[in-house]
C-alpha cells in the first residue's frame, strides 16, 4: 500500500513541476493591425506578446482594464476571441555579420530570396542610449565624397546629421553617394514607406557599384503594415549598436523619419492616444529622441566603435519651422537643407549653406581639408552677399567684381552629379586652386572641364602627391610648391587649348 501511495506522491509532484504559470488574456477588438486584449493581467511595456499561427505582437499601451498591442505580420488571421500568451521577453532582432549585404524587413527577417541568414546574435530593438561617460567626442570624419559636404558641412563619425528638404531635391541620393563612398565603414540603409520598386532600384545601384558588400538594407514599404514601418528604424539601429560595441564603424540612413512619424500617429489613433501639436501623438518628439540618441563615439575604454546617423525628413514648400522638422532639428547636430530652387536651377546637391550647419565643425576634418576649407567658407559668403548685385556688374568696382566671379566659379566646383563620390585628396587640391584664384580666368561653363583635367594632370605629373595628401592628411610647403608649379604650367596650356 506505501508503495502505490510513494508513487502517486511521485505522479503530483512530476506533474507540479510540469506546471507553470501562465498569462493569457483574450482579443477583444481588432483593427488595422491594432489589438485590444483583455486579461494580460501580468505584462511589461514593450513585451512581445504571441497571438499564436506564427503571429507576435508588442505591448505598447498598458491599460487598467486592457492591454493595447500592435500586430506584426498578417494580422487577418486572427479575430476577436482569440487567446494571446505573454512571453516574458522584450522584442529582439538578429544582428551580425551574416546580415551584410542583405535585405531584411523590419522584425531583420530576409526578404531578398537569397535564403537564411545565419545570426550569431539577437539584440534589443529598443535600448537606453549609452551614457555621457561612455562616450567620447567626435573628431574622426565620415567622408561622404561629396565636395560641398566634406568642405562646408562635415560629418563626423558618431555624430546625427538631418538631411531635409523638400520631396525630389536630391536626399536620398546624398545618402546613397555616402554608402558608396565608405569602405571601412559599415552602412545601414532603411527605407521607411517607399515604393517597393523604389527600394529595388537603390538595391540595383548598390550591387552595381560593388556597395552592398558593406551594406544592410532593412525594407518596410508602403505595402507594408504601419506597425512594420514603425518597428524598421529601430531595428535597424540595434543592427547598427552591434557593429559599434565590436570596436567598429558604422552609418544609418534613416529614409525617412517623417513617414516614421505617420506610421507612428496612425498606430497611436488605433490605439487611442491623444493627439498634441499638428495632431500628432504628444510622445513623438520621445520616439525620434529615443531612437537617434542612440548614435553615438564610444571612448577607448568602451571599444572605441561609432554609430553615425544621417536622418532624412522631407518638408512641405520648404518649412523647415513644422512639427516634426523642428523637433529633428533639436535632436540632431546639425541639419543639410536641400532647397528645391537651387535644384531647379541646376545646383547639385542643392545645398543651401547658409542655413546648412554642422556642429561638430573643422573636429571631423582633416588638416588638409580645414585649410582649404576655411577660405572656401568666407568667399562663399562674400558671394552670397553680393550675389544680389551681380545683375549690375557694369558699375561695381574691381575687388567686387573678382568675388562674384571667384564665387561663381566655386559654385561651380562644388556641383557634382549623383553616384559619383570624390576621395578628400582630389577634394582638396580641386578647392586649393579655385580658392587661390586659379580658375578666376576660366570661363564658369568650362569650369568643370577644367577641374577634371587638373585631376589628370596631377595624376600624370606626380602621381605620388595625391597619395601623400591622403596619407598625412595635411598640405605642407613642399606639396603646395609642387601644387602651384604643376597649377600654373596647366593654367596656361588649358588656355591655350580652349583658344584653339
Amino acid at each position: 500500500m506505501s508503495d502505490v501511495i510513494a508513487a502517486i506522491e511521485k505522479d503530483i509532484l512530476n506533474l507540479k513541476l510540469k506546471t507553470q504559470k501562465q498569462n493569457i488574456g483574450t482579443v477583444v477588438e481588432l483593427g488595422d493591425g491594432v489589438a485590444r486584449i483583455e486579461g494580460l493581467s501580468d505584462v511589461s511595456y514593450s513585451e512581445l506578446l504571441d497571438f499564436g499561427q506564427g503571429l507576435f505582437g508588442l505591448a505598447l499601451n498598458l491599460e487598467n482594464y486592457n492591454v493595447g498591442a500592435v500586430l506584426f505580420g498578417d494580422f487577418t488571421k486572427i479575430k476577436e476571441g482569440s487567446e494571446v500568451k505573454s512571453t516574458g521577453r522584450i522584442l529582439e532582432v538578429p544582428v551580425g555579420e551574416g546580415l551584410i549585404g542583405r535585405v531584411v524587413d523590419g522584425l531583420g527577417q530576409p526578404i531578398d530570396g537569397k535564403g537564411a541568414i545565419k545570426a550569431a546574435t539577437h539584440y534589443p530593438v529598443e535600448k537606453i542610449a549609452s551614457g555621457v561617460i561612455t562616450r567620447q567626442s567626435v573628431n574622426t570624419p565620415l567622408q561622404t565624397g561629396i565636395k560641398a559636404i566634406d568642405a562646408l558641412i562635415p560629418i563626423g563619425r558618431g555624430q546625427r546629421e538631418l538631411i531635409i528638404g523638400d520631396r525630389n531635391t536630391g536626399k536620398t541620393t546624398i545618402a546613397i553617394d555616402t554608402i558608396i563612398n565608405q569602405k571601412d565603414v559599415i552602412c545601414i540603409y532603411v527605407a521607411i514607406g517607399q515604393k517597393t520598386s523604389k527600394i529595388a532600384q537603390l538595391v540595383a545601384k548598390l550591387e552595381e557599384v560593388g556597395a552592398m558588400d558593406h551594406t544592410i538594407i532593412v525594407s518596410a514599404s508602403a505595402s507594408d503594415a504601419a506597425t512594420m514601418q514603425y518597428l524598421a528604424p529601430f531595428a535597424g539601429c540595434a543592427m547598427g549598436e552591434y557593429f559599434m560595441d565590436q570596436g567598429k564603424d558604422a552609418l544609418i540612413i534613416y529614409d525617412d523619419l517623417s513617414k516614421h512619424a505617420n506610421s507612428y500617429r496612425q498606430m497611436s489613433l488605433l490605439l487611442r492616444r491623444p493627439s498634441g501639436r499638428e495632431a500628432y501623438p504628444g510622445d513623438v518628439f520621445y520616439l525620434h529622441s529615443r531612437l537617434l540618441e542612440r548614435a553615438a563615439k564610444m571612448s577607448k575604454e568602451y571599444g572605441g566603435g561609432s554609430l553615425t546617423a544621417l536622418p532624412i525628413i522631407e518638408t512641405q514648400a520648404n518649412d523647415i519651422s513644422a512639427y516634426i522638422p523642428t523637433n529633428v532639428i533639436s535632436i540632431t547636430d546639425g541639419q543639410m537643407f536641400l532647397e528645391s530652387d537651387l535644384f531647379f536651377a541646376g545646383v547639385r546637391p542643392a545645398l543651401n549653406v547658409g542655413i546648412s550647419v554642422s556642429r561638430v565643425g573643422g573636429a571631423a576634418q582633416t588638416k588638409a581639408m580645414k585649410s582649404v576649407a576655411g577660405r572656401l567658407k568666407l568667399d562663399l559668403a562674400q558671394f552670397r552677399e553680393l550675389q544680389a548685385f551681380a545683375q549690375f556688374a557694369s558699375d561695381l568696382d574691381p575687388a567686387t567684381k573678382l568675388q562674384i566671379e571667384r564665387g561663381r566659379r566655386i559654385t561651380e566646383v562644388l556641383k557634382q552629379p549623383p553616384f559619383a563620390p570624390v576621395s578628400v585628396e582630389e577634394q582638396v587640391v580641386s578647392l586649393w586652386a579655385v580658392t587661390n584664384g586659379y580658375m578666376d580666368e576660366v570661363e564658369v561653363e568650362k569650369v568643370r572641364d577644367f577641374e577634371k583635367a587638373f585631376i589628370q594632370q596631377i595624376k600624370l605629373k606626380n602621381k605620388k602627391l595625391l597619395s601623400e595628401i591622403a596619407t598625412k592628411k595635411e598640405l605642407d610647403e613642399k606639396m603646395v610648391k609642387e601644387l602651384e608649379k604643376i597649377t600654373k604650367d596647366f593654367v596656361g596650356t588649358f588656355k591655350r587649348g580652349n583658344k584653339k
